[in-house]
């Protein structure tokens, strides 16, 4: 006979087994592949713990007073209207406690809000409900979107390992580079997030909010819109893939190829509407 803990890891083994999209079940952030991130992971990591040690101080204390000096011992409580010395200590120690918090955070949002001296910069733009990146030093823009099928949407196939955290075009940005963010929205107000950046930065109609990463570790990250920003707020993803310099060479070269080709098409097909207009308008003539 099985006990309930087995039961219920083979529950666990089944539901994991039929819903391999569902993201991995963490109890930490992600982790970090930037300085940024590595800093407020750290902060968070620090609070905590000072979080953690006053909740053990304070009711351990507490618990300790009701069972240690409980009235069926024969304890009395004690009668007094006010004490200086315990007011001053409980206003002091918090005191201290919230500015050698305040320190360590106050550095890692400088950190996060010096965008200076930025390798190359990309102004983002958030629409409902999809990404619009432009590389300013590279003269790139596209679009990017949620690239889930519908059939997984509405439940008529299986989620893939990505499911609502997959786009038709990713951002790219070369790896150990500085990149500047240009955040801004188009019609309400969007959140560019990926965590593992330390990026979360809201996209304001009318505002140019700037934020920064840098990379270290080649891979593909993601994140998403968190901001609620619409019935399709669930369906606004962020891709990211961080490649080598070479890698985002090629990807730029590729981008600009592509581009010069779309131009050349356009062109084309505007030339020959224009030829056609002109003989439709000779053979009009003829016949009038």
């Amino acid at each position: 006979m099985k006990t309930k803990g087995q039961r219920a890891g083979l529950t666990g083994a089944a539901l994991a087994g039929s819903q391999p999209a569902l993201a991995e079940y963490a109890y930490n952030l992600q982790h970090p592949v930037s300085e940024v991130a590595r800093h407020v992971f750290g902060l968070h990591t620090l609070i905590m713990l000072v979080c953690a040690v006053i909740f053990v101080l304070v009711f351990g204390v507490m618990f300790y007073s009701l069972v240690r000096h409980r009235k069926s011992v024969g304890h009395q409580a004690a009668n007094f209207h006010e004490n200086t010395s315990v007011e001053i200590i409980w206003t002091i120690i918090p005191f201290l406690i919230l500015v050698g918090m305040a320190y360590p955070a106050t550095k890692v949002v400088i950190d996060m809000k010096d965008t200076t001296n930025p390798d190359m910069t990309v102004k983002i733009t958030g629409s409902q409900w999809k990404w619009n990146y432009d590389y300013l030093n590279d003269g790139i823009s596209f679009y990017s979107n949620l690239a889930t099928p519908r059939e997984q949407i509405m439940g008529a196939a299986p989620k893939g390992e990505h499911y609502l955290l997959e786009v038709d075009e990713a951002m790219v940005v070369p790896v150990g580079k500085r990149i500047r963010l240009l955040i801004t929205a188009s019609d309400v107000i969007h959140s560019w997030w990926v965590p593992a950046f330390g990026v979360k930065q809201d996209a304001i109609p009318g505002f140019i909010r700037d934020s920064w990463f840098a990379a270290d570790t080649i891979g593909t990250y993601r994140g998403q819109c968190a901001e609620l920003c619409g019935k399709d707020h669930g369906f606004m993803p962020i891709v990211v893939e961080v490649v080598s310099e070479d890698d985002y060479k090629a990807w730029v070269a590729k981008k600009k190829d592509v581009a010069r080709s779309a131009a050349v098409a356009g062109r084309t097909a505007v030339e020959a509407a224009a030829r056609r207009s002109v003989v439709n308008n000779r053979e009009e003539s003829l016949h009038v």
